[in-house]
């Protein structure tokens, strides 16, 4: 089991050096080949970040340029898509300031640190129920009523499957921070589609 471990980690190791190489060299192909894997999640996400359709073609295609332009500084020390994603955030966040539509800085009260467990009732996460119901739309539906930050740091965890720490990258905060907001956004998220369940 550990050398299935140890060889899966050398792979992803092998696959972001080698993006890392590609983006030096601006390696057209390369980044044809990005652009094919990601595009639907970075559409996904920032869809999600901001809560509507409309901004997100020109974010995405200012995403992929600034991936050419800055495509030296990734690394390849560790995943491609918290950089990808730290990007795109950033540029959505300029487009936002300049319309003060939101602000992704900030929560209305303080976040205070939250344990990542489950809830002690035992009870499946929202996503979890969704899961099972296959009630996708009514998930999506009550997501955009949360404040952006806590939509914004479910969607990576739980839709992008980021870990704890690359979130922190992608948003530039402390892990416990982006704890507080995934649990904040879990109790949001369970009233607001238990609500649901009791309008039917």
């Amino acid at each position: 089991m550990l050398d299935f471990e140890m060889t899966l980690a050398g792979t992803e190791n092998t696959e972001t050096q080698q993006i890392a190489r590609g983006l030096r060299q601006r390696d057209v192909a390369l980044l044809h080949d990005l652009v094919g894997r990601y595009q639907y999640r970075l559409v996904r996400y920032l869809i999600s970040l901001l809560g509507r359709r409309e901004p997100v073609d020109d974010l995405v295609q200012e995403t992929w340029l600034r991936v050419l332009e800055r495509g030296r500084s990734y690394d390849g020390q560790s995943r491609f898509e918290p950089w990808l994603f730290a990007i795109a955030r950033n540029l959505a966040i300029d487009t936002m300031r300049k319309r003060r539509v939101f602000s992704l800085d900030s929560s209305d009260g303080p976040e205070q640190d939250v344990e990542t467990h489950s809830p002690a009732s035992g009870a499946p996460s929202p996503f979890e129920q969704a899961a099972r119901t296959e009630d996708a739309q009514r998930l999506a539906q009550s997501l955009q009523t949360l404040e952006p930050i806590y939509r914004e740091a479910l969607v990576l965890r739980f839709q992008e499957e980021l870990s704890l720490q690359e979130i922190a990258v992608v948003v530039g905060a402390p892990v416990s921070t982006v704890s507080s907001r995934i649990q904040r956004g879990l109790a949001a998220l369970r009233v607001e589609m238990q609500g649901g369940e009791d309008a039917h």
